[in-house]
């Protein structure tokens, strides 16, 4: 079998190959990653990612001054990490990690680069920061509402077009807080700038907002000079001041005596502001982190390895080469073996039917079980395919042997052709021409090719006309052939009501006359004299329900499994005594089916049997009423 596969396509060397071309990729990756690193660990040596790690603290201080925690920040520092190269982990201050862009946990720089403390800047972190050592960016309860950003901003716009028309160009900053500020190429424009005529006033007036967060700061700075045995200034020693960053907290004495020694005053009242600015934006702010830098994975300088580097990265992706060759012929091996004996199963002829033993639980293993479970089905087609053809040759037989035996005799001169001879040879003739056209029944509804009209009927009127014609066969065996009224009989035999109304189907009535007249006709055959055969129907939900029950001589329920193959008889002797072709009720099976229905048999011995048909039903036609 391998000599006739060519070497490049045998699934082992295919295999291997692409084992061979992973282990390739996968020591190229890993050296390329080992440059990397190391080129990255000779940058940092000589201090070529200073620029990069302070913008990383800046950008961390500033989440931190507008975030009450860290959640959240995992995507901030993977931006960071993507864009620096860096690989950049925040922990508390028992290194509980917070953040890291790491994919795996790897352990962090015995020391951290820099603590992010926004309330404890560090003064070259953000412009601004080191007048208060407060991330300007801090702003907590000073962050304007909506509605007042909207009223300042128009003011300041006011306050700008003034400022034009008296000859000074101004644009309009707005603080973190949300506050506009006017500023010219020098930066804030100062209030002595302002044209007197444009200085209203109105645009550095505080907010509601500002001043309930001043009334807090107030309350807090106070309560600090207590604590340090400083008398309490008048009411209104701290003002605001305006910037392009935040609004400032300042300690003023405002020109009053406020008693003791100023100087000594000013100083514990600027420090007592500081820090009840601190506890006033503690809640608003992240809690403080441990910010640790260390290598990334990002594109990096090409970076000269040594001929002992080189030695070491060949001799290492020898050994994973070796290593994977090894263990892919031993893993193809085990997957070929398998496969290699469904091929030879599947090219034996297909009499011997053989089956493949299933040795794994894998891909392999499922493909066998369905090989198996292919040539068992193809080994019952077989025979239920030869038993057909002998079961047709049967049928076809008898009525043909003594269609022409007689034929024989009759032209020999041995037998007249009298009107009995002759009435003998119709039978035989339509008994041929019944198979043949059951057969030929069967025959398109397998191939989907069985023509229906379709038409809305009434059920019951459908029922009543199969009643009319086997009536009179029905009486000549003695058998009473009645409709149901007001109740049905069940799959199981047992009574149902039908419904208050009229049920429609949308079906081909004669192929509906002849699926319930089959059942009709093996009814009568198997029901003894004295009997009786309902038909009946009902409706249930969306369905109708037509059902051919009779008390004749039933069915064994061994054999009720096979009561809708072709060719099969309760008799086991296959006399034609008893009549039909052994087609009929796959006949009823095919013609329910395709109207879209299911057929069911109930059966006792001795107590009868009941065919049932469920069908969809379907609307009235609009002169329904007329038809009624």
């Amino acid at each position: 079998m391998n000599s006739r596969i060519p070497l490049r396509k045998r699934l082992l060397v295919r295999l291997m190959i692409t084992s061979v071309l992973i282990a390739l990729c996968s020591v190229a990756a890993t050296a390329w990653l080992a440059v990397q690193t190391t080129t990255r660990a000779i940058q940092e040596e000589q201090g070529q990612v200073l620029a990069d790690d302070t913008d990383i603290l800046r950008q961390l201080s500033g989440y931190a001054a507008t975030h009450p925690s860290w959640a959240g920040v995992q995507d901030t520092v993977r931006r960071l990490s993507a864009a620096t190269g860096r690989r950049i982990a925040l922990t508390t201050a028992d290194r509980t990690p917070i953040a890291d862009s790491a994919r795996s946990r790897t352990a962090l720089p015995p020391g951290a680069a820099a603590t992010v403390d926004p309330l404890h800047t560090d003064t070259y972190s953000e412009p601004g920061a080191q007048l208060s050592g407060v991330d300007p960016r801090a702003v907590g309860p000073y962050r304007l509402t909506p509605l007042e950003r909207a009223r300042l901003g128009k003011l300041a716009t006011v306050r700008q077009k003034c400022a034009a028309r008296n000859g000074v160009d101004t644009t309009i900053t707005w603080t973190p807080s949300g506050r506009p500020v006017l500023a010219d190429e020098n930066g804030i424009l100062p209030n002595s700038t302002v044209p007197e005529v444009c200085a209203d006033g109105q645009l550095n007036t505080l907010t509601h907002t500002e001043e309930t967060a001043l009334t807090r700061l107030t309350t807090l700075a106070e309560a600090c000079l207590r604590r340090e045995n400083v008398a309490l200034p008048a009411k209104g020693f701290i003002s605001l001041e305006f910037s392009s960053q935040a609004p400032q907290p300042q300690f003023a004495l405002g020109g009053k005596n406020l008693g003791g020694h100023p100087t000594a005053i000013g100083a514990k009242g600027s420090e007592c502001v500081a820090e009840a600015r601190r506890e006033q934006l503690d809640p608003d702010v992240a809690p403080v982190a441990e910010l640790f830098l260390g290598t990334g994975d990002s594109a990096l300088p090409h970076f000269d390895m040594s001929n002992a580097n080189k030695a070491k990265i060949v001799g290492v992706t020898g050994l994973v080469l070796a290593l994977t060759v090894a263990v892919t012929a031993l893993v193809a091996s085990r997957l070929v073996r398998p496969l290699r004996a469904l091929t030879q199963a599947a090219q034996q002829p297909l009499e011997k039917h053989v089956r493949v033993p299933v040795t794994t639980r894998d891909e392999t293993g499922i493909l066998a079980v369905a090989f198996n479970e292919l040539t068992e089905r193809r080994e019952r087609m077989e025979a239920q395919r030869k038993a057909m053809v002998s079961d047709i040759a049967h049928e076809l037989r008898t009525p043909l042997t003594n269609i022409r035996g007689w034929l024989e005799v009759t032209r020999d001169g041995i037998v007249d052709p009298d009107p009995e001879l002759l009435a003998s040879l119709h039978e035989e003739a339509v008994l041929l021409q019944r198979v043949i056209d059951d057969l030929q029944d069967l025959a398109a509804a397998d191939a989907g090719t069985l023509a229906l009209h379709r038409e809305v009927v009434r059920a019951d009127e459908l029922l009543a006309q199969v009643a009319a014609a086997h009536r009179v066969g029905a009486e000549a065996a003695g058998i009473g052939l009645r409709t149901g009224t007001g109740t049905g009989t069940g799959t199981d035999g047992t009574s149902a009501p039908t419904g208050s109304g009229t049920a429609w189907i949308d079906a081909d009535p004669v192929r509906m006359r002849q699926a319930l007249g089959n059942l009709v006709s093996n009814a009568i055959r198997h029901t003894p004299d004295g009997g009786t055969i309902t038909l009946s129907v009902r409706e249930e939900e969306d369905q109708v329900v037509l059902a051919v029950a009779d008390t004749g001589s039933g069915i064994a329920a061994e054999d009720l499994p096979s009561v809708f193959d072709r060719f099969w008889r309760a008799e086991k002797s296959r006399s034609r005594r008893t009549g039909g072709s052994g087609l009929g009720l796959s006949i009823v099976r095919q013609l329910v089916a395709a109207h879209g229905g299911t057929v069911a048999v109930a059966s006792e011995l001795g107590a009868g049997s009941v065919f049932t048909l469920r069908l969809p039903a379907t609307d009235p036609p609009v002169d329904a009423d007329e038809l009624r």
